[in-house]
Order: structure tokens, then C-alpha cells, then sequence
């Protein structure tokens, strides 16, 4: 994620299928859990203590909205694919919106919100630890007026909505299992009045028009972590195509004045190109299509959604901020953060890539940049305060965390040398793909791929409550 102003079936079992499994000798001989227990409320983030479900691994999440402009509404019915990961009388979901029915492998099953955020189910029968289950789960409310964890992240008007926002946006529209370290492949159907078009993560499936609403179905092949999915409904201009055999989708809104339009889609066409040569440096693309959107609401930040991030109207250095959101298919997307406090991970990577996209489009080097940057924050001690591995949940996309990130990578890369250090890149992408990543692994991983000790050029860069000293050991 990116503000412009810091710049910078699954097997389906039928009702009646399961009565007669039910009702068969070899059903009733199968052995209850040993020991069911009720799942966690939330995964152990500190940050967010209720983010995400304890004893649960979403596989598919298949979403089917309805949004009503005129009354900020929106309807849902979304079949969550799940495996138990151990015996459990109960497990949670994430979700902030009225619920009016939950069903287990086609079965009624009992619910309560104990909290705002949170969907507590519990089947007729408790789980055995590797079951897999459908859960369908029927809501619906008003996004907008609903706040958790000091958020309000639903973006909408008469004529648009967008559902963008880190590090919480999927409650808002479907009940998930919300944190980096369960992410699940997604389908996902949206009905509108039929003259909006609806643009979402992955690869358009189809569109059927019934009456004066239209439904749109996009899917998305590779797993990914349920804040990065998002949809947009309102008018918009489409162009598609293919780049070096990758497909490409981008819109922009009509919503907007025909300059900005014009400029607006110039730059979203300019995302296929960076997305190669971004391929270039960091290896394989990690997903089946690219793109982008421009909204005509104002957030206040681009977004990193998997395959097609949202952005605001771009000006000035808006180019930039594309290199930003595309370096996040690699950090943030493919590779995600373990905790939330590894976020510096995501937000240092993608701000150095822009420091790389300047280098090689004829202006200053990385290390230009960071000696820059390092000299004009000399006489800013406040900047240089907070500990970026560890921000703390209010800070945790904070100016700080991006900006020092980023001069921690160009300084890493000084010290141990382009070649070990583009080595590191590859091989955390490579082998933590579609995985969680933390910064005690980064850090172990840069040690062994350079072979020398590196703790004390971490402990300058990320821990130490001052500007790092103008050293070689420091990447100077």
C-alpha cells in the first residue's frame, strides 16, 4: 500500500446425501473426535488480537454479493471451504455484517456474533482434525457504517464502491478467515444494475444479465490473503490486452473529468511493461494476470490488490507509485508477512524498487538515493525514533516504516554487494512463495546467502532509536 502524499470444488455433499451417509453402517462406526475443543478467535497476531480463527485452513472462498447504490446495502451468501486442523466443537470466521443463516455441509448449524467481529459456528456434529467442510453463510447490512480496530474502510458513493483497505477490508463483504497466513483461492460474483461494469482480482469468467441487474463472475486461480481481494462496481473504462504472453485488464472511472481519464489510463496501460521489467529483477511473475484501476473516490492511497491494485487519481510522480504497488505482487502478495509487525518487509521492498526504477530510467542511483535521504534526515530525530520491525499498531504505516524500509534495503545491498544481495531477493521470493515471511527470516536468510554477520547492521537500520552512522558496516 501506497499514499500518494508519502509517495514516494471442492466435493459438495447434498442434504440428502449426508442423511444417507448418516444413516449407513459404516457413517455410524466412523469415531467421534477424541477431544473437539472450540477455535481460537484469532490467530495470535498482537496487533489485532481477533484477526483471522484458530483450528482452521480456508481452501476456496466462492462469494456471491449484491450491492444496492441507492441504500449503501449489500447482501451476501458466500461458501467458505474449509479443513479442520483439529478436532473442534466450534470455529470462528471473520465477519462484521448482520448474519442471518449458517449452514455446514448443507446442515443448519448454530451461530452467535459474541463480538462485532466475529462469526462463531458451531455444526451440528464437532469437526475431526483434517475434515474438510462447506460452510455457507447468508448476511447482509450497510458496509459503510460499520468500524472495527478503528477502521471504517468501506468506499462507496451513489455511483461507485471500491473495497480497498489494509490491513482490514474482507469482513466488510464476506466472512473470511482475515490474516496473511491463510490465504485461499477465490470466486467471485457480484450483481449491479447492468449499465456498471465490475472489476475484481484474477481473470473475468463471465457476465450474465438478468433484467435490469447484471452478475459478474471473476476468479482467481492463485490462492491469496483474504485483504487483498476486492471488487469495484460503477462505470468505468476497460482496456485489455496481453504483454510477453501475460494477460493485462485495466479500467479507470468515468466518473472522472476526460484529462483525467486520459491521463489515468495512459498510466494504468504503462502496468504490463512494469510488471516485466520488475519480472526481470525479481524472477517470475507470481500470478495469472496484471492491471490496475483508478477510482474516482478518493481513499487517500493505492493499494496492492493481487493481480490488479486500485489507486486514486494519480499526478505527479504517479509512476512511481505503480512501480510501488506492482513491486507488492512479490512483497506483501506472493510473499506475505507473518505477523503484521513484519510489515516493513513489504512496504521497504516496494519503496526500494522505486529507487531501482529510477536508477535504471536515467536518474540517481540507489545509493545516491539513500545518501540523499540519510544526509536530509540528519536533523530529524523524530524520524529516526521508531523501531520499524516492531512499529506498533498505530504506526504501522507510518512514513517511517516505508521510508527507512526502503534505505534499509539500498544499504543492505551496498554491504553485502548487487550480486548476493539481488541473490537474497530471488531466493526469498522463490522460496517463500505463496508462503508467510517474517524478519528474523529475512534477516537469517541474508547472513547465509552474503556470509557475514549482519546483526549489528540490522540493529542500526531497524532497532536503533537514531540515524544510523555514515559507516561502511552500515552501507555507506
Amino acid at each position: 500500500m501506497l499514499t500518494p502524499a508519502r509517495r514516494g470444488l471442492v466435493l459438495l455433499v447434498s442434504v440428502a446425501l449426508g442423511g444417507t451417509l448418516l444413516g449407513s453402517p459404516s457413517a455410524t462406526a466412523r469415531p467421534a473426535p477424541a477431544d473437539p475443543r472450540p477455535g481460537a478467535s484469532g490467530v495470535g497476531d498482537p496487533y489485532f488480537p481477533l484477526d483471522g480463527n484458530g483450528g482452521i485452513d480456508v481452501r476456496r472462498y466462492e462469494v456471491h454479493v449484491s450491492y444496492d447504490f441507492e441504500s449503501a446495502e449489500l447482501r451476501g451468501r458466500t461458501r467458505v471451504t474449509l479443513t479442520a486442523e483439529r478436532d473442534l466443537s466450534r470455529f470462528n470466521l471473520d465477519l462484521v455484517l448482520p448474519v442471518r443463516s449458517v449452514r455446514v455441509d448443507g446442515r443448519p448449524a448454530a451461530y452467535r456474533k459474541p463480538d462485532p467481529h466475529e462469526l462463531q459456528v458451531t455444526p451440528r456434529r464437532p469437526l475431526r482434525a483434517g475434515r474438510t467442510v462447506d460452510v455457507v453463510v447468508e448476511y447482509g447490512g450497510r458496509p459503510g457504517s460499520v468500524s472495527y480496530a478503528g477502521s471504517r474502510p468501506w468506499l462507496a458513493d451513489r455511483h461507485e464502491v471500491v473495497t480497498m483497505a489494509e490491513p482490514h477490508m474482507a469482513p466488510w463483504w464476506f466472512p473470511a478467515n482475515d490474516h496473511p497466513t491463510d490465504r485461499a483461492r477465490m470466486d467471485v460474483h457480484v450483481t449491479v444494475p447492468r449499465e456498471k461494469q465490475v472489476v475484481s482480482n484474477g481473470r473475468r469468467v463471465g457476465r450474465t444479465v438478468r433484467g435490469e441487474r447484471a452478475t459478474t463472475h471473476w476468479r482467481s486461480s492463485d490462492p491469496m490473503v483474504p485483504y487483498l481481494a476486492f471488487f469495484a462496481a460503477g462505470d468505468f473504462r476497460v482496456k485489455q490486452g496481453r504483454h510477453r504472453g501475460l494477460p493485462w485488464y485495466v479500467a479507470v472511472s468515468e466518473r472522472l473529468t476526460a484529462p483525467q481519464q486520459q491521463r489515468s489510463m495512459r498510466l494504468m496501460r504503462r502496468t504490463p511493461g512494469i510488471t516485466a521489467w520488475a519480472e526481470r529483477r525479481l524472477g517470475r511473475y507470481p500470478f495469472e494476470s496484471t492491471g490496475g484501476i483508478t477510482t474516482s473516490l478518493n481513499p487517500g492511497f493505492a493499494l496492492e490488490n493481487q493481480t490488479r491494485p486500485t489507486y486514486p487519481v494519480l499526478g505527479r510522480g504517479g509512476r512511481s507509485i505503480v512501480v510501488h504497488e506492482v513491486a507488492h505482487q512479490w512483497f506483501g502478495d506472493s510473499v506475505s508477512v507473518e505477523r503484521w509487525r513484519d510489515v516493513w518487509l513489504n512496504e521497504g521492498a516496494a519503496t526500494w524498487m522505486e529507487a531501482l526504477w529510477r536508477e535504471t530510467h536515467g536518474g540517481q542511483s540507489g545509493q545516491q538515493w539513500l545518501e540523499t535521504t540519510h544526509a536530509g534526515l540528519s536533523r530529524d530525530p523524530d524520524f529516526w525514533r521508531l523501531r520499524i520491525d516492531h512499529p506498533g499498531r498505530r504506526d504501522l504505516f507510518s512514513f517511517e516504516v516505508y521510508l527507512r524500509g526502503g534505505m534499509t534495503f539500498q544499504a543492505l545491498r551496498h554491504r553485502i554487494g548487487d550480486r548476493d544481495f539481488m541473490a537474497l531477493l530471488r531466493t526469498w521470493l522463490r522460496t517463500r512463495a505463496g508462503t508467510t515471511g517474517s524478519t528474523a527470516q529475512f534477516t537469517a536468510l541474508a547472513e547465509e546467502v552474503s556470509g557475514e554477520d549482519l546483526d549489528e547492521f540490522f540493529d542500526a537500520w531497524l532497532r536503533t532509536p537514531e540515524r544510523p552512522a555514515r559507516t561502511a558496516a552500515n552501507g555507506f
